[in-house]
């Protein structure tokens, strides 16, 4: 059984549908990678599945429940996190102290302040300083240990490498890698097709709302993606 059944997902920007009829399932301990051009519905997509965004239409099961109806808390403590594009850091809170707002919302399990400064070294010279203060990197590393820190089933990662250096890309992917190798259950909404594609099990690509190619990231080659991309060419492997 999956552990995330999408069906059907419709859903709107007041009269724009940036979500159209979208289905897909992600299976326990499986990195999916959802990529697609600005404005293809990827944000969008993940922050219905997070409860953030209401959809119009369709069904989210979750282990085996229907929370489509649920509100974002719920999903929560059901084992959803969202690390949503901007990373939305507390600015005046610490390191640290951003981790345990999360941890007062979330389940019990395995992940607290000690367990997210082992998956990101570069956090724990860093737990006493104020959040406006960190570097791009630093923030969203700051932003993915918050939502581990509620201890989720399921992470949802929006845009992790938006903005950030190259270099710093690399640490926060090297984490990434960590967590993956836990088993860690990730969806990953990427635009760069190479970090998507080398960091992925699964790649669907969205355009103008729906799914337009869908394959093992090991199967599918980059020239099917990036033509899917573009809209130059659609289909499923």
């Amino acid at each position: 059984m999956s552990l995330l059944s999408v069906e059907q997902i419709d859903a709107r920007h007041g009269l724009l549908q940036a979500v159209r009829q979208v289905s897909l399932d992600v299976a326990d301990g499986e990195t999916l990678a959802i990529v697609g051009a600005n404005g293809a519905g990827k944000t969008t997509l993940l922050r219905t599945i997070a409860g953030a965004h209401r959809p119009s239409g369709g069904r989210i099961v979750f282990a085996g429940a229907d929370i489509t109806d649920q509100p974002a808390f719920r999903r929560v403590r059901a084992g959803i996190a969202l690390v949503p594009e901007g990373r939305r850091l507390f600015p005046e809170l610490t390191v640290e102290e951003n981790l345990r707002v999360a941890s007062a919302a979330g389940r019990r399990g395995r992940w607290d302040v000690e367990a997210v400064l082992e998956a990101f070294p570069l956090l724990r010279p860093l737990r006493g300083k104020r959040a406006a203060s960190l570097s791009g990197g630093q923030q969203q590393a700051t932003a993915i240990g918050r939502a581990l820190m509620t201890n989720p089933r399921l992470l949802l990662l929006d845009e992790v490498s938006l903005g950030l250096a190259p270099v710093v890309v690399e640490e926060v992917y090297a984490s990434l890698a960590r967590l993956v190798a836990e088993g860690t259950t990730i969806v990953l909404v990427e635009q760069d097709l190479a970090r998507a594609m080398g960091a992925a099990t699964r790649v669907v690509c969205m355009l103008e709302g729906r799914l337009v190619l869908e394959g093992s990231a090991g199967e599918l080659s980059r020239e099917q993606v990036t033509e899917a991309y573009f809209g130059l060419g659609r289909g499923r492997a």
